[in-house]
This record gives C-alpha cells, structure tokens and sequence, in this order.
C-alpha cells in the first residue's frame, strides 16, 4: 500500500513530532508499505522522515499562504487573508496536485487545516484528516471543512475532546476515529543525559518546554513567577523553545516574552535557553515541567512527554489535557490562564522534594502505560483498512447500482 501524507510545515512542533511518531510505529508494523511525504517547506521534519526511510519532497508554499489560519474567530480577517492569498493558494495547490497525480497514493493523510482542504480537492484517492486542533476554534475553516467534508472518508482526532469538538461541526458525515497521540518513551525516560541549564545549587528549576504560540501561556508562567508567593521560594524559571511556525500573529517572539520578564522584574528569576532539538534533555533537567495553555488544549503533548521523564508535572486542565493525568496523582492540575492558581502550586512543589518525587514516580508509570508509541501503527493502520474497505464496498455497490 502507499501512502502520502501531507504536512503544511516542516519544523518541529508537536503536530509534527506526532507525525513521525506514527510513521516510525507504521514502519514497524507495516514494513512492506510504502510511505511519503510533501511538506509546505523545507525543514528537519523532512530530515527526521526521511531517516525513517519515508519517501520527503517538499511542495514550498508561498509566504502568503503558509500565513494563512491564525486568525481564530475573526472571519472578517481570516477572509481577507484568504482573499489575497488566493492566486498563490491556486498556483500553490496546482504544484502539489501534480505531485499527487504522480505519486498515485492509495491513501492520503493529512496534518493541518490547510493540508485537509488541499487533501480533499485535489485527489480522488480517499483521504483521512488528521485533527489536531479544535475544528470550531476557527470560525471561518470551519465552514470550509464542513462543506470539504462530503470528500473525505474519515478523520482521526488525537482526543475525546477534540473528536466531539469535530462532531459538533460535521455530524455523522464524517467516521472520526480517537487516536490518542504517543511518544518515544526510550527517548523521553526517567534516566537519560541532561541539558545544562547552569542553575545555582540548591535551585528548584521550574520551566516551559514548547513553543511560542501565543495561547500556550507564556505570559501567564511569567506572571506567576513574578507572584509574591513564588518570589519567596527558592525557584529558578526556564522558558525552552522558540517560535517555529509561519502563520502570522500567532506567536510571541523571543524580544517580546523577554521584555514582559523584564517589566515583571523578572531578570534574575527566568533564562530563556532558545529553541532545543532535545526536548526530553531539557525536561530532565527540570524539577518541575509547567503547562500553562490558556485556551483549550487539544491533547498537551509536553503534559505526556514530561511524565515519562519522571518528572513533576503542573497542568491546565482543559480539553485533551484533562485526558491525559489523574489530578494530584499524575500531575497537578490548574485553572487554565489563572496566576493564582499556578503560583499555588509552583509554591506548594517548590516546597516538598518528596511530592515532586511522588508525581515523577506516578507519571513515568502512567505514560509507560498509555502513551508509547508502538501503539500508534496498529491503530493507524486498522482505521486506514476500514476506510478502504468501505472505499471498495460503496465502488461495489454503485456498480451493481448502474449495472441494474
């Protein structure tokens, strides 16, 4: 079987670190299938394919378009965006139907909204979406994907959360499959090498792993370090990561998270370290990993990825995320964008070692159990086998349907 997957973007986020976990859980579970990928642009995406032995080219989308989808709930922008985008959006979709028509998948799987409607109007082949976001966040893709819907065969949602979210939009038109995102856990273990972050002894360093979208909480992690009751303990913050994407407005900068630390008076209190290849290194390193989305959070890769390296965990409970933790025993969960709430409990683990000790034990076991990756293969592949053969049934019975 072939199969071509199709990615707006090549640098690694967490969509695209779930994309090559699934590839590198199909390779071993279907070996003799032949997988390749197009991405929007070239980056270590393609790279980290490619040493999986999947088939990478790249279909560069222009800037304009790889722009495009960051605009939420304001349809007027979002439609002005598109509006001007348009000609290379048509020029951009010509190259990769090309491609497409070349490659003659016998199933495509798209990342990312932009991807699921290329992926639906420029093949015949059936196509999976592959949802890792909240379909309504976005008013105006919404209703493009609603009425994109009818050409596609099914989608996989990476949480309940998101599936129901999906549901709203599309009703039963569309078979949603929950597949619940996994990790490498040789990669992310309790015992492995250390980034060094050149704390002062005796520092209990709490920090970010991610990066800089605007609704990941940056500011809200910054406002509680700088909270009376963080302020007495002995804490050191990390903001690791950097911004990765080419949507427009949808992140902060580097330059801008640094000068809200410094109007928090924060300069003493918090290092930036900069974009990390080495996640599970970073987190290591950490006493404490904090999660701190401010919207709904679709699954919370960096929730899951911590837990299996042992350590602390602190966790806005919303959406996917609450998924993922049992609250007070695999992590501890906190109101999403609630300063308070998150002080409280970087002051309450900052204090007791043996209850960061106790969280990173619960949570390495926890992930063991739901979150390794060899799951993802079988999953993937047995939804890619119901949609085919449902694909064969509906060929079936339109024939007999034509031959009466």
């Amino acid at each position: 079987m072939r199969i071509l997957y199709l990615n707006p973007g090549a640098q690694l986020g967490g969509a695209e670190r779930v994309l090559l976990d699934s590839l590198a859980s199909l390779r071993i579970a279907e070996p003799d299938w032949e997988l390749h990928l197009i991405s929007g642009e070239l980056g270590p995406l393609l790279t980290e394919a490619q040493k999986l032995g999947v088939s990478v080219e790249c279909v560069r989308f222009s800037e304009s378009v790889a722009q495009l989808g960051s605009f939420g709930t304001d349809v007027s922008a979002a439609l002005a965006a598109s509006v001007r985008a348009l000609p290379q959006l048509v020029a951009n979709g010509a190259a990769l139907k090309r491609r497409i028509r070349a490659l003659r998948p016998d199933l495509i799987h798209t990342h990312g909204f932009k991807m699921h409607l290329l992926g639906a109007w420029l093949s015949d082949c059936p196509v999976v979406w592959h949802l890792h976001d909240f379909v309504t966040s976005r008013a105006l893709m919404a209703k493009a994907l609603q009425r994109s819907a009818g050409r596609v065969r099914g989608a996989i949602a990476v949480s309940e959360s998101v599936a129901h979210d999906a549901r709203k939009v599309f009703g039963r038109n569309l078979p949603i499959r929950t597949v619940l995102n996994a990790i490498d856990l040789k990669r992310f273990a309790r015992i492995g090498p250390a980034a060094d972050l050149n704390a002062k002894e005796g520092v209990v360093r709490v920090g970010m792993v991610g990066t800089f979208a605007r609704w990941k909480g940056h500011e809200t992690f910054l406002r509680a370090l700088a909270h009376p009751r963080v302020r007495a303990t002995n804490t050191q913050g990390y903001i690791i990561g950097g911004p990765v994407y080419r949507t427009a407005n949808s992140q902060w900068t580097l330059d801008e998270l640094r000068n809200r630390a410094r109007s928090l008076d924060l300069n003493d209190r918090v290092t930036f370290t900069g974009f990390t290849a080495k996640p599970a290194e970073a987190m290591r390193a950490l006493d404490i990993v904090v999660h701190a989305s401010t919207e709904r959070e679709p699954f919370g890769l960096v929730i899951a990825e911590a837990m299996a390296c042992g350590r602390a965990v602190i966790a806005a409970k919303s959406g996917g995320a609450e998924e993922l933790f049992r609250d007070g025993i695999d992590a501890i969960g906190t109101e999403p964008g609630d300063v308070d709430s998150l002080a409280e409990a970087i002051e309450n683990l900052t204090a007791f070692a043996g209850r960061r000790e106790f969280l990173g034990r619960s949570g390495a076991q926890t992930a063991a159990q739901n979150f390794d990756r060899q799951r993802l293969g079988p999953q993937i592949a047995e939804f890619y086998r119901q949609v085919l053969a449902q694909c064969e049934s509906f060929t079936y019975t339109a024939e007999i349907s034509s031959a009466a």
